[in-house]
């Protein structure tokens, strides 16, 4: 899931697990749309796959509850990924079932303020000092963390390159990296070129 991001090294931490929590949806490569976290087992993989979202990531292990709870948080990032994308379209996986903006910020705040965060201290060596809010753990904690990362994007310039990606099948969000920037990856600008070629020889037909 993380093939549509990987070259965007510029992009800041918060947006980056925002757009990873968001593309958690995706095009399964066969004409159907996937979703990751349908299960705890597949919210367990992803959280260990991203450290930076609780303490313990390497043994964190969901319950349903921590699902649906993510789930709905997710809903809510989708729905402002749209709104912030305007006035292009939003991905086609969930744009006839966007919820209403006022309450996708509600959610996303009340998430939020789940579980309070602490500044940490990092000090590599050879590196200047940076630091980091790390959410303190308890219940809440990895929700709190994905809506505060949503909130710190959503808040910041990365959001003004946001854009959805429209190649024939595909339902993700990405970052436009240059002006003249279409689609999420090489793959999606050639399935969309094929799309238009067929399309012209048809009404040509």
């Amino acid at each position: 899931m993380r093939d549509a991001i990987s070259t965007q090294d510029s992009i800041s931490g918060n947006a980056r697990l925002a757009l990873d929590l968001a593309l958690t949806i995706r095009h399964d490569g066969h004409g159907s749309v996937t979703d990751d976290l349908t299960d705890p087992a597949g919210l367990s993989a992803w959280v260990r796959a991203h450290p930076d979202t609780v303490l313990d990531a390497a043994g964190f292990v969901a319950d349903e509850a921590a699902v649906a709870a993510v789930r709905d948080l997710r809903a809510a990032v989708r729905a402002l990924f749209a709104h912030a994308v305007r006035p292009a379209e939003p991905s086609p996986a969930d744009a006839a079932r966007l919820m209403p903006v006022p309450d996708a910020v509600r959610r996303l705040n009340a998430a939020a303020a789940r579980t309070p965060t602490v500044p940490e201290l990092h000090w590599a060596e050879d590196a200047e000092p940076v630091v980091r809010h790390q959410a303190v753990q308890g219940e809440g904690e990895l929700t709190a963390a994905l809506a505060q990362a949503a909130i710190a994007f959503l808040a910041g310039p990365d959001r003004r390159r946001l854009r959805a990606c429209h190649a024939p099948r595909c339902v993700r969000y990405f970052l436009k990296e240059h002006p003249r920037q279409e689609w999420c990856k090489p793959s999606c600008g050639n399935r969309a070129r094929v799309a238009r070629h067929h399309e012209r020889h048809r009404q040509n037909a």
